[in-house]
């Protein structure tokens, strides 16, 4: 991690992932409708689908970026924090990078996937050092 103390680093984290949030409900409340309104069937669907899939990721990386920083506050012990619940959880769902998600769908959608789930295996890799961390 560098020269930056932990809680910088998981600060800056969450700032992405919370920033990532807005924009991810901006575009799903608003116009993510414009956009599905220019799409055949089956890709609105697609949309549907993959409109969850950016809302699981996001919403598992900010519950696991709550419970880091409840142990840097000394709520909860690091031991605590690799347990279930407060794991990274969801990877069926939010794991996997279909090449072809994209496919059909708005380019803001995309981009939305896309950089979603490169947070979430970041998030992943973070969560499974503070696994091995945990004594």
């Amino acid at each position: 991690m560098g020269s930056e103390t932990p809680t910088a680093f998981f600060n800056k984290t969450y700032e992405e992932a919370l920033a990532l949030m807005v924009e991810a409900k901006a575009y799903l409340e608003g116009r993510e409708n414009d956009d599905g309104g220019l799409l055949l069937d089956l890709d609105r669907l697609r949309l549907s689908r993959e409109a969850m899939r950016v809302t699981a990721r996001l919403t598992q990386i900010m519950a696991w970026l709550f419970a880091q920083r409840a142990v840097f506050a000394g709520e909860l012990t690091l031991v605590e924090a690799a347990a279930d619940p407060y794991t990274l959880s969801g990877q069926e769902m939010c794991a996997p990078d279909d090449p072809d998600h994209g496919r059909g769908l708005p380019a803001k959608m995309v981009d939305l996937l896309d950089r979603s789930h490169r947070l979430y295996v970041r998030v992943s890799r973070l969560d499974q050092l503070v696994r091995r961390q945990a004594p």
